[in-house]
């Protein structure tokens, strides 16, 4: 392959068959699966998504409200106010389905209205923004003074979220490739050099992108755009780290050898194996979401390998091609030549390497140190947001939703639906009724065998007694056979299966890591071990920091409850990326020099390069800022520093400190391990 790939009429070949193979798929590509529903991320077994599934046979089942609520901070509502929202109510008419709208319901004071305006549940994104914009527009438009109108509900929710991506993964991906292209021109310190590898990347993430969509529509997994703009980052992350790694030997080939393309084909034998390592590692990690139950964490997974898979093929295929093509002259203007002494192996990071070997206990004790007081940050961690603790941004359907919960009851504006047949209304209701935490229960919507009954609970929605709530009526009402749904229930539902795969999946990456590292260290046991540990101990560390930043400085009420699994996924395969990277050339050095001058040669030659992929890395992830929901702001920010610990603390200074306190045991049972390093036989001469 290497010979194909650098050959002097094959590479051309290489990439033209590349461009003919990428245009293939841009074109077919189109757009991806995408829901609405809020259930869509739970399996069809969640007593919720079973609710929500049989509230569609109610002839209301196939709307998604947007609620006005009026109201004049306070104070009673006047006659003329009373007067406008009923006019309201009939100039709204034309945009409700079927053109219904119940009359307004008062709050218990009188000091505010509620209007719900029935929309069809399948709109299209861009008609519910619209149609929602106008709804506001009427409302705000001739009220008396004094009097406010706020339109929050299901409709005014997906209006904001839909109205706050519009545009943002465009926003992303130019922010994401403005990053890249800065970090690699401070990196190469070359005007030409970093267009080459950037397009290579952007063109992998096009491709990436429309496999991902043909694969939806294919299957029918709806890809959201938060899981679009975590892909984007993933394949510009770890494809610029590719580029990264790959150039950098193929320089030191070519201060080696006068022939770029044997400097390549040396570049891709002797670094290649480690690219490969690193991508299997993170697509297997992926790949273990598709035992998660929500649907989100599978989206993630099977894109986020197609991603990964897709920039590791376009890096050791595309890259090399194009690099060989281009010649010499990219590196202007230090331009590699013959013989030019390899200053990476007496500069700052021989220095540091050499630091380390003198006290490596020193180093591991301060390491585990700051770790653990990073980690101390998870002792007022809080897991769950609503649906009005999403945006970071600021939207009006979630100023509604919290102005709802000051002038209705805490439950009446979200109440539960349970669902139960005709014949149980009377059974159910009284058994709802004897419930802990359970206000009222009230009749709702019949169709058939199908009855509902709305369930307004003492608690507000989105806390834990609303939660307890729920679970002593799923308890209570379990006999009858009855089921509790709503947004609530889907919230708890979600949270408890998040929980679930957080305990599956965690284990399961941590054993693809492990053999993967087992595997390519030879049969080593202690280094995969090691690696493992350092990077989980990042992982709490960022967590822990984060988790403190999120709470104490931006007022973030929780980590979502996607963050930690995703979080942890990504930190553990992509943090193991530099360990892969070091520890590769460690044993390649130390078959030559003995394990501890092995490492301390390896962290010398690597020291630039891992350390400018991980501040890429972190850079890119942290663009997921850019994006409105805090979630994406929590992955990118944890993700981040992890990978900024891993880079600088890590794997600059811990793993080095262990590899020298073990010596050839770090190897151990490989055969490496059995071959004692010569500073050991000078030794053992001297004592003789």
């Amino acid at each position: 392959m290497p010979e194909f790939v650098t050959g002097r009429r094959t590479a051309w070949l290489v990439l033209l068959l590349a461009a003919l193979f990428s245009g293939l798929v841009i074109a077919f590509g189109g757009t991806a699966e995408n829901s609405n529903e809020p259930t869509a991320a739970l399996p069809s077994s969640a007593e919720s998504a079973k609710v929500a599934e049989l509230q569609k046979q109610l002839p209301s089942g196939e709307t998604n409200p947007a609620l006005i609520l009026y109201a004049r901070d306070g104070a009673p509502l006047t006659d003329a106010d009373i007067a406008a929202i009923q006019a309201d109510a009939k100039e709204f008419t034309p945009l409700a389905l079927g053109g219904r709208i119940s009359p307004p319901i008062y709050s218990p004071d009188r000091t505010a209205a509620l209007l719900a305006v029935p929309f069809a549940a399948d709109l299209d994104n861009e008609l519910v923004i619209d149609r929602v914009t106008e709804l506001r527009e009427k409302a705000k438009d001739g009220l008396p003074e004094g009097l406010t109108a706020q339109v929050t509900g299901g409709a005014g929710f997906l209006a904001d979220i839909a109205s706050s991506f519009s545009g943002a993964n465009f926003k992303l991906l130019t922010v994401t490739a403005g990053v890249v292209a800065l970090l690699l021109l401070i990196t190469y310190r070359s005007p030409v050099l970093w267009l080459v590898p950037l397009a290579v990347v952007g063109l992998a993430d096009v491709v990436a992108a429309s496999i991902i969509a043909l694969m939806s529509r294919a299957t029918g997994l709806n890809i959201d755009p938060s899981t679009t703009g975590i892909v984007d980052v993933l394949v510009f992350g770890a494809g610029t780290d590719y580029a990264l790694l790959l150039i950098a030997r193929y320089r030191e080939e070519l201060r080696l050898t006068e022939d770029r393309r044997a400097a390549m084909r040396q570049a891709l034998r002797s670094g290649g194996g480690a690219i490969v390592a690193s991508a299997v590692t993170v697509t297997l990690s992926l790949l273990t979401l598709a035992l998660a139950i929500l649907e989100n964490d599978r989206a993630i997974g099977l894109a986020g390998a197609i991603g990964i898979v897709v920039a590791a093929v376009f890096g050791l295929v595309v890259l090399p091609a194009a690099l060989v093509v281009c010649g010499r002259g990219l590196f202007w203007p230090f331009v590699p030549k013959v013989g030019d002494p390899d200053k990476s192996r007496t500069g700052a990071w021989a220095r540091v390497a050499a630091g380390v070997s003198r006290r490596p206990v020193a180093v591991i004790v301060f390491s585990l140190v700051l770790l653990g007081a990073m980690s101390a940050g998870l002792t007022d961690a809080r897991l769950g947001l609503s649906q009005s603790e999403q945006f970071r941004v600021k939207a009006e359907s979630v100023d509604g939703l919290e102005a709802l919960a000051r002038y209705y009851p805490a439950g009446a504006t979200d109440p539960v639906a349970v669902m139960t047949t005709p014949d149980k209304i009377a059974e159910v209701t009284a058994l709802a009724e004897d419930t802990p935490g359970v206000a009222s229960v009230r009749p709702g919507e019949t169709a058939g065998d199908l009855a509902e009954l709305d369930v307004v609970l003492k608690a507000a929605p989105a806390t834990s007694e609303s939660y307890d709530a729920i679970r002593a009526l799923r308890d209570r009402l379990d006999s009858t056979g009855a089921l509790v749904g709503g947004s609530v229930a889907t919230e708890l539902d979600t949270r408890e299966a998040a929980i679930r795969d957080l305990k599956v999946i965690v284990p399961l990456v941590l054993g693809v890591v492990l053999i993967v590292l087992i595997v390519l260290l030879h049969g080593a046991i202690v280094a995969p071990l090691l690696l493992m540990l350092t990077v989980v101990a990042t992982f709490f560390a960022s967590l822990g920091a984060s988790t403190f930043l999120f709470t104490h400085v931006l007022g973030y009420p929780a980590l979502d409850t996607v963050v930690p699994l995703l979080a942890f996924l990504f930190l553990v395969a992509l943090g193991v990326d530099y360990n892969i990277f070091l520890v590769t050339r460690a044993r390649e050095e130390a078959l030559r020099h003995g394990t501890r001058e092995g490492i301390k040669t390896a962290v010398a030659v690597t020291g630039g390069v891992i350390t400018s992929a991980g501040i890429l890395l972190a850079a890119v992830f942290a663009v997921l800022g850019v994006l409105p929901l805090i979630t994406l702001t929590e992955i990118g920010v944890i993700v981040g520093l992890g990978v900024l610990l891993d880079t600088l603390l890590v794997r600059t200074v811990l793993v080095p400190a262990l590899v020298v306190l073990l010596d050839r045991h770090f190897w151990w049972p490989s055969p490496l391990s059995r071959v004692p390093s010569p500073s050991a036989e000078a030794r053992e001469k001297t004592n003789a």
